[in-house]
């Protein structure tokens, strides 16, 4: 399967449900992204609509304009969209047969399993491409629960948490782990959901396809692997939705699988209800912080923000105010870089200082 690939986000590319194209357009890992299809952004470059900064990733109206435009006929077809729902649309299983038939491979996040679909594989197999259902879990099997084994690692492990869903943990997690590596830092990333897996992530799981007892088996099972893989200096962990949200329960398998001992918090300071159950408010920091911290054995010692909405401006104003009131290092990873961070992991981690890295302890 050669690595270039298009991603289909129909009205969602730059949203919320558009997380998944976004993720992969500022970080592509394994896949060359040559195009995007969303109608009502066509025509515009994908770097400029979400972060400002063109990237040269046209959008297109449609699979056949891209097709048409393109040099040439991407290998893979990436769908792009993380519904709340979860499970295609009608005229999005239209698109895929259409990419099917046009020869491209198939990589589907969605809890909806297109290797379960008996219509899709036939048409897979009549095409000769594959599919490849990101979240479809291993076999029941094969599944672990919690063994304690993790109690015997001391590597330091960080997670970034959120108030909220889709609001840049992910992002915030990568840009982390480029910097440890920029620094010379061993790292090991443990991928928790279907866009970091798309990406390429070595260690993880989506964890949503996983019941929660199993669920904090398997994410201490994926930590173990990589500290006997890889003995990295640090291990930086994928948070996903936010432990007070009422829909969710995937930070608790976070913090309970992974025991990390820091936590960084992602918040979106303009945001005012939860992004998918518009009738609840967002949690405020202090008591997300709180809860974190009454919940687990760790410790929230920075905050990432979320630009959406914000101006230049606001987001300056916001990191300083939010520094002065709860006294822990604050940026925007987009727009300021992960240093301040890194720099304040390194602090929090004495096994991180000049003279120790390279220990794995």
């Amino acid at each position: 399967m050669g690595n270039q690939a298009i991603i289909y986000c129909e009205n969602q590319f730059g949203t919320m449900d558009g997380k998944t194209a976004n993720g992969l357009v500022r970080e592509s890992g394994i896949y060359d992204i040559v195009g995007i299809i969303d109608s009502t952004k066509a025509g515009l470059d994908a770097g400029e609509y979400l972060d400002q900064k063109k990237n040269g990733i046209p959008i297109y109206a449609s699979l056949d304009e891209a097709l048409t435009m393109l040099p040439e006929k991407p290998q893979v077809f990436i769908f792009g969209i993380a519904p709340a729902q979860a499970f295609l649309q009608k005229q999005e299983r239209q698109v895929i047969f259409q990419a099917i038939e046009a020869g491209m491979h198939i990589v589907n996040p969605l809890q909806e399993f297109l290797t379960d679909d008996p219509e899709m594989v036939k048409y897979a197999e009549r095409f000769g491409v594959t599919i490849r259902d990101i979240r479809k879990p291993k076999p029941r099997s094969e599944w672990q629960i919690f063994s304690g084994r993790i109690l015997n690692i001391d590597t330091p492990r960080v997670t970034v948490l959120g108030t909220d869903g889709a609001c840049g943990k992910r992002t915030t997690a990568i840009e982390l782990v480029k910097e440890f590596r920029r620094r010379g830092y061993k790292v090991a990333f443990i991928a928790t959901g279907q866009t970091a897996l798309i990406q390429g992530a070595k260690y993880g799981l989506a964890m949503d396809a996983f019941p929660l007892q199993y669920v904090i088996g398997e994410l201490e099972n994926e930590v173990i692997r990589a500290y006997e893989e890889e003995h990295p200096d640090i291990m930086v962990i994928e948070g996903q939705g936010a432990l007070s949200h009422p829909a969710y329960s995937s930070s608790v398998g976070i913090l309970k699988g992974t025991r990390p001992q820091a936590v960084i918090l992602q918040h979106p300071p303009k945001r005012k209800v939860l992004g998918d159950f518009p009738f609840l408010p967002m949690p405020d920091v202090v008591s997300e912080i709180k809860l974190i911290e009454h919940f687990a054995k760790t410790k929230v010692v920075a905050i990432t923000l979320n630009h959406e909405q914000m101006t230049e401006k606001e987001i300056d104003q916001t990191i300083k105010a939010y520094e002065r009131l709860y006294q822990l290092p604050t940026t925007d990873v987009l727009k300021y870089g992960p240093g301040k961070i890194v720099d304040q992991l390194i602090d929090v981690f004495p096994s991180l200082q000049k003279g120790m890295v390279g220990t794995g302890l």
